[in-house]
């Protein structure tokens, strides 16, 4: 099923709302998605977004709690794990970010906190393999990503894939994870293909 790796960010820039909002499920297709605890496909998840944002989701609704410039929905996800907005001063501006954090685990709130600022306070704009990976699955609208099904391979099953155009012998479906680096280069925008590799992401 989808990796993990805790905490994870998973788009680059900073969305609007509508990608925002977009985002706030980018695996509902997938094939389990009403089986068992879906905690895992969601928890540990963060992006960036903007102050208009942040704004908006604090005057929607009545927060479930807020904790100065961090407060949490009153509408969980799934199980404990709801989503978390913070305002935190980086580099001397303020910034926006969204997260889903399990309210269950008594530290997850701070703990989300500190992996943000330790990421976007590194001295050298760079992202990781797993970072572009989840970038490309973010940006990519449902008609062109899914879960490997039936067909494949029963190790396979359940994995997420992108549709990938492979010139003259036209398009395929490719487990996300098992991209090549010219493929994973082809799929996102131009700004992030030259980006240096993070190893410490």
């Amino acid at each position: 099923m989808t990796s993990i790796s805790l905490p994870r960010k998973v788009f680059q820039g900073v969305a609007k709302r509508t990608d925002m909002f977009r985002m706030f499920d980018r695996h509902a297709k997938r094939p389990d998605r009403f089986g068992g605890d879906q905690s895992a496909a969601y928890a540990g998840e963060w992006l960036e977004i903007d102050e208009a944002s942040y704004s908006y989701m604090l005057d929607i609704l009545p927060p479930l709690w807020m904790r100065g410039p961090i407060f949490a929905m009153r509408e969980f996800m799934t199980g404990s794990l709801t989503s978390v907005f913070y305002a935190i001063r980086i580099d001397e501006a303020v910034r926006y970010f969204h997260t889903y954090c399990d309210l269950s685990e008594p530290n997850s709130v701070e703990t989300m906190r500190a992996a943000i600022i330790d990421r976007e306070t590194r001295p050298v704009r760079a992202m990781s393999r797993e970072e572009r990976l989840e970038h490309i699955w973010s940006t990519t609208t449902d008609d062109y990503r899914g879960y490997a099904g039936d067909s494949w391979p029963k190790q396979m099953q359940g994995h997420r894939t992108v549709m990938l155009y492979g010139g003259s012998e036209g398009t395929c479906l490719k487990l996300l994870d098992t991209l090549s680096d010219d493929e994973i280069a082809a799929k996102l925008p131009v700004h992030l293909r030259h980006l240096p590799a993070s190893l410490a992401a």
